[in-house]
């Protein structure tokens, strides 16, 4: 079994009329089965309302599956007893930073989850040291976190879960309110903890370039998993993606409408050097 194991998933929402009467459920997500590796870096895309941020609330157990099961390191999150274990285990990242920043100081908010968790002050020191240098943020220990910026914050926030070593760190759209920039800056330092720490990775984004480089990629359309596959595989099917309304990484774009107009080149370009490499042959 891998790190997180869904099996037949579904969940439903509760609906609610204007007194606050129940009147029925909606269903986000509807037999969703995966099986993530350990240390595996995988990608989740989807439109609004597709399921993927609910998806990722079940890895952490912040909801329970309404019917199937979901394992995280062989652990059913249904369990209520085993909630705070698995919560140690897959640490959650959120689309805004300053809602997971709580210390005046970088150092003391990124020791902040380990000192909840009644880890002894020098283990914690030592957690911090070595999270704030995965995420390069050393250099801003000593740092308010309100001088710092979005990817800088995001970066923090990212330290700050990682020092509580969580064996899974599941980011739902950690670059939505970031600049160009800070996107490349967060993404870089979640590459670098996969590569360096062997964590899994599950990133739910928008942004298409940022996939790129992930070990699969699972698209979610109605609650459902419609594609699955590796970066190139899924963006082969260009047109497909533009029904599930989703875009696709520029050059991949570029490349797809030079094949069409009759260039012979790839499917499934993904940066601008595999393009410039097609051309010059």
């Amino acid at each position: 079994m891998g790190m997180i194991k869904a099996v037949g998933l579904g969940f439903d929402y509760q609906n609610y009329d204007e007194d606050g009467q129940a009147e029925g459920v909606s269903r986000a997500i509807e037999d969703v089965s995966l099986d993530v590796r350990e240390g595996e870096f995988i990608a989740v895309l989807g439109h609004n309302g597709s399921g993927k941020s609910t998806l990722a609330k079940q890895i952490n157990a912040l909801l329970l599956p309404t019917q199937g099961t979901l394992y995280l390191d062989g652990t059913d999150t249904a369990k209520a007893p085993e909630l705070w274990k698995i919560r140690q285990k897959a640490g959650m990242v959120f689309q805004n930073p300053d809602n997971q920043i709580i210390g005046s100081v970088v150092e003391e908010d990124v020791g902040f989850g380990p000192e909840n968790m009644g880890i002894p002050t020098e283990k914690i020191w030592k957690r911090v040291e070595e999270s704030l240098a995965a995420t390069g943020m050393t250099a801003y220990r000593l740092h308010s976190p309100n001088r710092l910026s979005g990817g800088q914050k995001q970066r923090v926030a990212i330290a700050g879960v990682m020092a509580m070593r969580p064996r899974c760190i599941v980011l739902d759209e950690p670059t939505a309110m970031l600049d160009p920039n800070g996107r490349k800056e967060v993404i870089q330092a979640v590459r670098e903890l996969n590569q360096a720490e062997k964590v899994t990775v599950v990133l739910i984004t928008h942004y298409m370039e940022e996939v790129v480089h992930a070990d699969r990629v699972f698209v979610m359309d109605e609650g459902k998993i419609v594609m699955e596959g590796t970066p190139r595989e899924v963006f082969s099917h260009v047109e497909e993606l533009k029904r599930l309304r989703l875009d696709v990484p520029q050059v991949t774009l570029l490349a797809h409408e030079l094949k069409k107009a009759g260039v012979d080149i790839p499917a499934g370009i993904l940066t601008i050097q595999e393009l410039e490499e097609a051309l010059c042959r």
